[in-house]
């Protein structure tokens, strides 16, 4: 292939993912298949489980199933093509794969960030307009509040993907990272990155804000309205169910704030692998288990669930 500037370019990218750890990379091959397994069964199970029992049939748990689909497709954007590569000798993704994977792992990231938002406006409607919120978040309106999030995705990913095409790679082709994605792909570059650096830092920093503000902005309305409560009991079983979604929140906005709030030429390329870990793998991972582990309502569902198929065996 001939880039800009009669320079020549490779027909595919060398991921370097984790190839520094050397005899290692055995071992992480088995610690991430283990993290994947977990983030099926737990991510599969939170489905099965909100589809067979009917009083987990409500916008909450809607969300909390959208979330847990989200994540399956976060993960499985990313994983299998890292397992596959700790493996491989040759550590290689043809261009259009690698940009079909940044497609893709830039419409889960974005979405997540958008859905836990709107986790976070449910759990304000339900807890200061109890009276309002069979109305306030009716399926019509969760259905759309879903949609709207995975269109801001699809937006979000539109636009750096377009812009990376844009760029030449006519110099090196190995990318310091173990998945296809913009900063990293910056790097390489024989085109001025200083654009897409600019429009990443300006649109990721938009939806961070969008989002951060929509979830601080319902916790404070949540906190006041908890705080009022007459009941110490009202109070604990209100704050109980915000309690796995702000762990949820901390672990993925952590991650990700930490790894976009500066531009890539300022960055630790060692430092964005272990953030991406967390936000690409131990999230997704976390999130069942975290909403199971704390819900009352999700161990009772399941309990619900064991009697029943056990009643069906006898």
């Amino acid at each position: 292939m001939v880039a800009k500037g009669n320079c020549t370019s490779s027909a595919e990218f060398v991921l370097l993912g984790f190839s520094e750890q050397g005899d290692a990379q055995v071992v992480l091959f088995v610690v991430f298949l283990v993290i994947y397994v977990i983030t099926l069964l737990g991510n599969l199970g939170m489905l099965v489980l909100t589809r067979l029992d009917a009083q987990l049939h409500t916008p909450m748990y809607f969300f909390l199933s959208s979330l847990s689909f989200l994540d399956i497709c976060y993960s499985s954007s990313i994983t299998p093509r890292l397992l596959w590569d700790l493996l491989a000798e040759r550590k290689v993704i043809s261009h259009s794969a690698c940009f079909t994977q940044f497609y893709f792992y830039a419409v889960f990231a974005t979405t997540e960030c958008y859905l836990l938002a709107v986790m976070a406006y449910d759990r304000h409607v339900a807890i200061c307009s109890p009276l309002l919120y069979a109305i306030s978040m009716s399926s019509r309106v969760c259905v759309l509040l879903v949609a709207g999030s995975y269109l801001a995705g699809v937006a979000n990913a539109t636009i750096h993907t377009g812009l990376t095409l844009q760029l030449s790679f006519c110099g090196p082709n190995v990318i310091n990272h173990f998945y296809c994605e913009g900063p990293p792909l910056q790097a390489i570059s024989c085109t001025d990155p200083t654009v897409n650096e600019i429009v990443m830092f300006v649109v990721v920093g938009f939806n961070l804000l969008v989002t951060n503000l929509t979830i601080l902005i319902s916790y404070a309305y949540i906190l006041a309205t908890i705080l009022r409560m007459p009941s110490v009991v009202g109070r604990h079983k209100a704050f109980s169910t915000c309690t796995s979604h702000l762990a949820a929140v901390t672990l993925f906005y952590g991650s990700a704030a930490s790894m976009y709030s500066q531009p890539s030429s300022r960055r630790s390329q060692d430092f964005d692998k272990v953030a991406s870990v967390f936000y690409t793998m131990v999230t997704p991972m976390l999130n069942p288990l975290i909403y199971s582990l704390r819900n009352q309502e999700v161990k009772d569902a399941l309990r619900r669930v064991i009697r029943r198929k056990r009643s069906s065996a006898k």
